[in-house]
């Protein structure tokens, strides 16, 4: 009998690319560990994101920075800040951020599509995965996606990125059109890292990502054949540890240094910024 797909997604595959023990947890156990507090820089990228996703639904003479105030209002996601004068600052941050990227956007020119789900399948791969936006430019598809944590992304960040390939690779084939441009557009700095695969380039990305889904399968195997759950997915321990949602069921995330749910936000925002309006109507508030 031939071997059933592995279904997954860029992000699946990432997770036990990181951490095989975290993997386990979010897609193994049932009922999942319970996880730690939200993230911050989550509820920041969340909010930037839906609110570009909504900015395109605006009808074409009304699609410019003025409309932003009102889409992020009604997006924003108040979890995982330290105090409300926090949330005020980063919003009004990720206003200006939202404000100044889509200045240097022609809202005449819509998208092939916008969070737009894409799937393929290999030999033993169905993935599928959502991609922020994907461009038409010179009768190709392009992959954009969005970053507002760290700086310092370059094109080999492009070039190395496993999502941003997977998401060309199943693009090409949904849109019937070349798709060979990625890119990752920094609202923080308005900077754009892109990167030109090769149909071989991206090939070797696909085959990482099938022998990623290998070892997920055999050890899934192990597991149904009564192995240690901490032998069949163990512990990766590094600087992530820090950042798990499931640090605290984790003996090597418990031994990782503590950092607080707003903790990756706190350089990023300045100590005094004019404020908005919030969607409670309090003043407003303004990932890695």
């Amino acid at each position: 009998m031939p071997e059933r797909l592995f279904v997954c997604t860029p992000s699946k595959l990432t997770a036990y690319a990181d951490c095989p023990r975290r993997y386990r947890h979010a897609y193994v156990d049932r009922p999942a560990p319970p996880k730690g507090p939200a993230w911050a820089h989550n509820s920041l990228g969340a909010s930037v994101h839906t609110a570009l996703r909504n900015w395109w639904d605006v009808p074409v003479e009304r699609r410019g920075p003025a409309a932003l105030p009102r889409l992020l209002r009604a997006t924003w996601v108040r979890e995982g800040y330290r105090d409300d004068e926090q949330e005020r600052a980063v919003y009004d941050r990720a206003l200006g951020w939202l404000e100044s990227y889509v200045a240097g956007l022609d809202p005449e020119q819509s998208p092939l599509g916008v969070e737009r789900t894409v799937a393929a399948k290999t030999s033993l791969l169905a993935l599928s995965g959502r991609a922020d936006r994907i461009d038409a430019r010179d009768g190709e598809a392009v992959i954009v996606d969005y970053k507002t944590g760290r700086t310092g992304l370059d094109a080999d960040d492009a070039r190395g990125s496993l999502a941003l390939a997977l998401y060309a690779f199943a693009a090409e084939r949904v849109f019937r059109r070349p798709c060979r441009t990625v890119e990752l557009h920094h609202l923080p700095t308005g900077t754009v890292a892109a990167h030109e695969h090769t149909p071989e380039s991206i090939a070797r990305h696909v085959s990482r990502a099938e022998d990623t889904a290998r070892d997920i399968m055999a050890a899934e195997r192990s597991l149904d054949e009564g192995a240690d759950p901490d032998e069949a997915f163990p512990t990766n321990p590094g600087a992530l540890c820090s950042w798990c949602d499931y640090r605290r069921v984790c003996p090597a995330g418990a031994d990782a240094p503590h950092r607080d749910p707003w903790a990756a936000i706190e350089s990023t925002v300045p100590t005094t910024l004019p404020h908005q309006q919030h969607p409670d109507g309090s003043p407003s508030p303004a990932t890695p």
